[in-house]
């Protein structure tokens, strides 16, 4: 899985332009949380790159970038959770789930694949 570094804030304007074109999802991780890694580990374990070729997916270290989950939180207008994965079309977070609820299925019938 090719991930797409959330290290800015100014990528949020950025990700609401390429969402009008393609799927973006947006996953939040704690990287001291044992919850965290393991729901990340099972999303790339999932994903198949043929399937997702038109998301963008893009990855989030909450600790070293909180400012940045807290502002995607009030773009977004989603409650903060960690960790959290959003699916973002047309600019809107029209998906969000956290923990054990990050599946790559879900994902894929939420994106219309």
């Amino acid at each position: 899985m090719k991930w797409n570094k959330l290290d800015n804030i100014d990528t949020l304007d950025k990700i609401s332009t390429e969402s009008k074109e393609q799927s973006v999802i947006i996953f939040k991780h704690s990287t001291s949380c044992s919850i965290s890694a393991m729901a990340l580990n099972r999303l790339e374990r999932s994903w198949n790159e043929g399937e997702m070729s038109e998301v963008k997916p893009y990855y989030l270290d909450l600790i070293s970038y909180r400012n940045i989950s807290n502002a995607i939180a009030e773009k977004f207008g989603v409650t903060h959770q960690s960790p959290q994965v959003l699916l973002i079309k047309n600019g809107e977070c029209v998906y969000d789930d956290s923990h054990m609820g990050i599946n790559y299925q879900n994902l894929k019938t939420e994106i219309g694949l």
